[in-house]
Formats: structure tokens, C-alpha cells, sequence
């Protein structure tokens, strides 16, 4: 049998290893100037840890910002704790990076794909997500965490 190179998986690799870095970076120092992260990921991986309310809510995916209000930060090595505000209600949430389908900031118009297998419109959604007007900018103050659905973002 011949043996090949799995560029998909070693690619995927590297960028939630990037991914990581980010967080980390963020952990220890905030989040400069106007960056700020879309993470949608997959609320039925069995290792996510989200309120009940919120995996009723979102049974498929579910996409967080983090960018004025975050709390708890914490970065291991295979996945990700941060508190958000949802409804002035903190929440907890457990995201490992295997679960991660897009992470976006579209401050700097980067974004990343995991490609899953059932995929095939995300490459749009990721371009509309990068094109998103944070007309809000300009507020200092807290502010709640976002839930989008990428629904709205299909055609």
C-alpha cells in the first residue's frame, strides 16, 4: 500500500494550533484595539460544554463574539474556557478546538474554515462574516455577547 500525505489534516492542525496561540496571546494580555473573534463551532461535539439552554438553542452550531465583554479566559492544550454574557446572564462555556468550524476577526478581514464534511456554502458565509460592519466600535463600554446564526448569512 502506498503511503500518502494527509495535507487536510496537517493543515487543520496548524491552524487550531494558530488559533490557540491567539487565545493565549489574548489570555495573558486582552485583545488589541479593535480586534475581535466570530468562533462558530459545533454545539453537539460531545466534548463542548455549554448551559443547556443554550445547546436547546443552538442543537447544531453556534457562533460567539468575543470583544468588549469576556471573562475567565483560559486556554489549555486541546480546547478553550471563557464566560461570556448572554442576556446579563454569565455563562461558561467549554469550546475545544476540534469543534471549531470558523474563527473570524473580521477587524483585519482574516478568517479561518475547518471544513466539515457536510459543508459546501461556508466558504461564502466566511466572506460575508469578513465584510461584517461593527458599527459599534466606538462603544467602550460593555456589551452583551453576540449570538449570529449563519443562517441569516445563507442564500
Amino acid at each position: 500500500m502506498t503511503r500518502t500525505i494527509d495535507y487536510g489534516s496537517l493543515m487543520h492542525t496548524a491552524m487550531r494550533g494558530l488559533v490557540r496561540q491567539l487565545l493565549r496571546d489574548v489570555q495573558q494580555n486582552g485583545l488589541p484595539g479593535d480586534h475581535h473573534f466570530f468562533i462558530t463551532f459545533s454545539s453537539m461535539h460531545p466534548e463542548v460544554q455549554i448551559a443547556d439552554w443554550l445547546s436547546d438553542r443552538y442543537p447544531d452550531e453556534m457562533t460567539v463574539v468575543m470583544q468588549h465583554w469576556y471573562d475567565n479566559l483560559l486556554v489549555e492544550e486541546d480546547g478553550f474556557y471563557v464566560t461570556l454574557n448572554f442576556g446579563d446572564s454569565p455563562e461558561p462555556l467549554y469550546i475545544p478546538f476540534e469543534a471549531i468550524r470558523t474563527f473570524v476577526d473580521p477587524s483585519v478581514e482574516f478568517g479561518l474554515r475547518f471544513e466539515q464534511p457536510q459543508d459546501d456554502d461556508d466558504e461564502d458565509v466566511l466572506a460575508e462574516m469578513l465584510e461584517i460592519d461593527d458599527d459599534e466600535s466606538d462603544n467602550d463600554g460593555p456589551r452583551e455577547a453576540e449570538i449570529v446564526s449563519l443562517d441569516k448569512f445563507r442564500k
